[in-house]
């Protein structure tokens, strides 16, 4: 018996200026199941869905819904033959309550003060089926991420018409228990005969939670193979469309002198942090996630203010009370969320490598082109950044260019210490492999790099040293040779 079919997609194009953004796309979904879509940042992976879901217009191909055949979707479209997406970026009113987030679409023509209640009713109802502890009357701007894509996700399912729900990274804000609560979830819609797109970078999330998985490439759907059946080392050859060494690139210099040592920092949720990071050295900040990790180098970057406590470097005391301060200390910061603080969105590639240090490249009053240029091609070209020229808006590219965007932003400043903060959270694997090998080389000429990840593969295979944070203490710090994985997640579970 043939398999029913939700969705298809046949030869789907879509161009950019200077860019085929889709290149002849082949796609199929079936009924209850859970599809990945896997590739590299810059593979078609975001367009294709955004063309299911209706915001972007195919320029030729068809897009085939429940028998339903369609050129091009338009969102009202899509919604009204059931596809529902969960998209990396929140899409919420945070002054407004939880439940109010969920059933916005249900305020119009209404009066809000009369539907409280019923929406407070209905989503509890929701939460409880989802086995997710949360109260629908708090405000969404006092949640974490990790809650915030939780009511996202709550909101796609919330409609009775759903039966296409997009997932796009939907596990990189959440914490372990709340992965748990999503796949099972994800089951339960599956056997309500829920269809699911689900793309992801951690690849041991496809193994555990899909059925099958698409691989794209150049804006091409590579080929398509039931998960059982493959394995990781064939999906990343199909992605990178070569052999990748997954190795982390070995240490091949000396750690030098000491460059920054922070004394009992207390503010910010932390109380008491003490450490000491030394030239061509990595330190890895680990812990779960709200523990104080951020929290912690945010107040060395003075991002937040410092109730007590020391920063010296190179052996002096340093008066940090802003980000313009520690960057004329020589401390940049590349941030978890790149696109609220890391680029600039709506400004190009060129203007976001030189934010930075435009009174560097200018004479007076008046900024140097040529340096400006320079300056944005040589990080486009050495970090692999993929766009057709440096004007492109930072909006328009893949997430994982954005980052090495925001990095170029970092390295342009010339620090001598560099925080990163989830340096890899949302890109693919070799884009990772390519930032694990900056990594190295900046380490080699000397730089002092701060890399706060919850990726225990990441935090193991990069770090010379690791703090463990728990609860916004320092639960102990260990060297190379102590390096064990049940040994660090005991540490930051306060054990």
């Amino acid at each position: 018996m043939e398999p029913e079919i939700s969705l298809s997609c046949k030869d789907l194009v879509k161009t950019y200026p200077g860019v085929i953004a889709m290149d002849h796309i082949n796609f199929e979904l079936r009924k209850g199941e859970v599809h990945a879509l896997l590739g590299e940042n810059g593979a078609g992976k975001s367009t294709l869905i955004k063309s299911i879901a209706g915001a972007h217009q195919c320029d030729s191909g068809t897009i085939t819904i429940d028998g339903k055949e369609f050129h091009s979707l338009t969102p009202l479209q899509a919604k009204e033959m059931g596809v529902e997406v969960v998209y990396q970026e929140f899409n919420q009113m945070p002054s407004l309550s939880v439940a109010e987030n969920i059933y916005l679409t249900e305020l119009r023509g209404k009066r809000i003060v009369a539907d409280q209640r019923e929406f407070e009713r209905k989503a509890a109802e929701l939460f409880k089926e989802m086995n997710l502890d949360l109260n629908p009357k708090v405000k969404v701007a006092s949640l974490t991420n990790g809650y915030k894509q939780m009511v996202e996700i709550a909101k796609a399912i919330s409609k009775p018409t759903t039966k296409i729900l997009i997932l796009d990274e939907p596990t990189a804000p959440l914490t372990v228990d709340q992965v748990d609560i999503l796949f099972r979830l994800i089951h339960n819609l599956k056997e309500k005969g829920i269809s699911m797109i689900f793309i992801s970078h951690r690849m041991p999330e496809i193994f555990e939670i899909c059925d099958r998985v698409t691989v794209m490439r150049d804006g091409k759907s590579i080929q398509t193979l039931n998960v059982k059946d493959t394995n990781r080392e064939e999906l990343v050859s199909l992605m990178v469309g070569r052999k990748l060494n997954e190795n982390f690139p070995p240490r091949e210099t000396e750690i030098g002198d000491l460059v920054l040592e922070a004394k009992d920092l207390c503010g910010n949720g932390v109380e008491n942090i003490s450490f000491q990071i030394h030239a061509g050295e990595i330190l890895g900040f680990a812990g779960l996630v709200g523990t104080g990790r951020t929290e912690t180098l945010r107040l060395v970057y003075g991002a937040d203010k410092m109730d007590s406590g020391e920063v010296y470097m190179y052996g002096k005391k340093l008066h940090i009370r802003s980000p313009k301060q520690a960057l004329a200390h020589g401390i940049a910061l590349v941030p978890e969320d790149r696109k609220l603080q890391g680029v600039f969105l709506h400004m190009s590639i060129k203007a976001n490598t030189n934010i930075s240090i435009l009174p560097k490249i200018s004479k007076g009053i008046f900024v140097q082109a040529h340096k400006e240029t320079e300056n944005a091609d040589q990080y486009i070209k050495s970090l692999r950044i993929r766009t057709p020229g440096m004007m492109q808006l930072a909006g328009n590219l893949s997430g994982g260019n954005q980052q090495k965007v925001a990095l170029a932003k970092a390295l342009a400043t010339e620090a001598k210490v560099l925080i990163l903060d989830e340096p890899t959270r949302g890109i693919d694997v070799g884009a990772k492999m390519e930032i694990y090998q900056l990594m190295r080389e900046l380490s080699a000429q000397g730089m002092a790099i701060i890399m706060i990840s919850s990726e225990m593969d990441e935090l193991l295979g990069m770090s010379d040293r690791i703090v463990v944070m728990s609860e916004g203490r320092k639960a102990g710090e260990l060297s190379k040779e102590e390096f064990n994985q049940e040994r660090i997640l005991n540490m930051a579970s306060g054990e």
